[in-house]
């Protein structure tokens, strides 16, 4: 397991320009994924491919839209994506499999039936993030899968839909939510966190729902990394919290500002750099 000192122990402390943080999604990508292992990389991957699942959808609506360059690949590279498949060519290896399996998918969808496009590429993304073979990875996708499955369970419920038709993906927490007619769906002591979901479900005021929402999330995984130290969750972990601050400051500067602090003053608590490392 490749270990990443000088990478961890340069972290840097919080400063802001113009209201924008110093460390960002972006400049994580730039600074740090380059000495990354090419395995490490892969797991990296998987958050940045976030981004080109927005964009490959938004070029399959109109192939002239902006993409937001975020992501893997190009706006150029989707499209030829795109093209590859409609023609029934060999999709080039460096595409993950879940991306071109969507695009053809999409390409055979009656006009009706495109409101479920978004749904589809998400089943077929955290099916790939869950099949990752790195543990905590592995688990925060399906921690995910499964939290915002239970909220649109609950939401459904609330509203007289039918259950079924708002879950997506295909594992056991899913075929729990869609057959059980029970108050906690069967999952009060399955999952440890329903309960909490159930109480953010039950908050009227969004932004404060968002906030808990993110909590939920910060706290798993400062508890799934607790003993991991200089390794890729590590940095896995910084980037997917450095993702909800970056969305946070740009809402508000001084809760954002907060948050980011605590991350860093977490991070550099919870782990013990070695002597020849420390500057």
């Amino acid at each position: 397991m490749s270990t990443y000192y000088y990478l961890v122990a340069g972290l840097p402390d919080l400063s802001l320009d113009d209201g924008k943080l110093s460390y960002t999604v972006d400049s994580f990508k730039a600074e740090l994924y380059p000495f990354l292992t090419a395995g490490d990389q892969k797991l990296v991957d998987l958050f940045y491919l976030k981004y080109d699942n927005r964009d490959l959808l938004a070029l399959l609506k109109d192939k002239e839209a902006v993409t937001s360059g975020r992501g893997c690949f190009s706006g150029e590279e989707l499209l030829a994506l795109v093209e590859t498949v409609r023609n029934g060519d060999t999709v080039d290896k460096q595409f993950p499999p879940y991306l071109a399996a969507f695009v053809a998918d999409y390409l055979t969808l009656a006009p009706e039936d495109l409101y479920t496009a978004e749904d589809r590429l998400a089943a077929g993304y955290y099916a790939y993030g869950m099949a990752c073979g790195n543990r905590l990875v592995a688990d925060w996708f399906e921690f995910n899968l499964n939290m915002g499955n239970v909220f649109a369970a609950l939401t459904a419920r609330k509203y007289k839909r039918e259950v079924a038709d708002v879950i997506v993906g295909d594992n056991a927490v899913c075929e729990q939510l869609r057959t059980s007619n029970a108050r906690d769906f069967g999952l009060g002591e399955e999952l440890d966190y329903f309960n909490a979901v159930q109480r953010i479900a039950e908050m009227d005021e969004l932004v404060g729902r968002e906030k808990q929402v993110d909590l939920l999330k910060w706290n798993w995984l400062d508890n799934a990394s607790f003993f991991n130290y200089f390794t890729i969750e590590r940095l896995f972990v910084f980037l997917q919290q450095i993702d909800m601050i970056e969305r946070w400051i740009s809402l508000d500067k001084e809760s954002g500002s907060d948050l980011f602090r605590l991350m860093i003053r977490q991070l550099k608590e919870q782990v013990q750099i070695p002597e020849e490392f420390r500057k």
